[in-house]
């Protein structure tokens, strides 16, 4: 579930607002998305796929996370690299290795595209 938009991160591009599917964001008065609608939230993670700046956090839960402050503590989930993780974890982003790409390595033996 979406528990954290950085603003501090956050360049306001509106991507996780055009990207998710049950319209769980806001447009802040200053630019900056807001959970308006946590509740509506699927857990898809497309909002932090398609972060570009990994501003966001998505708990890997299907209900919100209020007694758990880690979720909301931005520097703690920054110093943890937990923001924008699930991108990390595709391989989405600036110098990462998609997992497809990842899924051909050596574990595999020779991409047979290349071979």
């Amino acid at each position: 579930m979406i528990e954290l938009v950085s603003a501090a991160r956050c360049i306001g591009c509106d991507k996780c607002v055009k990207v998710c599917p049950t319209d769980v964001f806001d447009r802040g008065p200053d630019g900056i998305p807001l959970i308006a609608r946590q509740e509506d939230c699927q857990t898809c993670f497309q909002c932090e796929a398609n972060c570009p700046v990994d501003a966001l956090f998505v708990a890997p839960y299907t209900h919100p996370r209020p007694a758990d402050p880690v979720v909301h503590d931005e520097t703690a989930l920054a110093g943890a690299g937990l923001l924008g993780s699930y991108r990390e974890q595709i391989g989405w982003g600036h110098g990462r290795t998609p997992g497809a790409a990842r899924a051909v390595g050596p574990a595999f033996g020779p991409s047979p595209i290349t071979s």
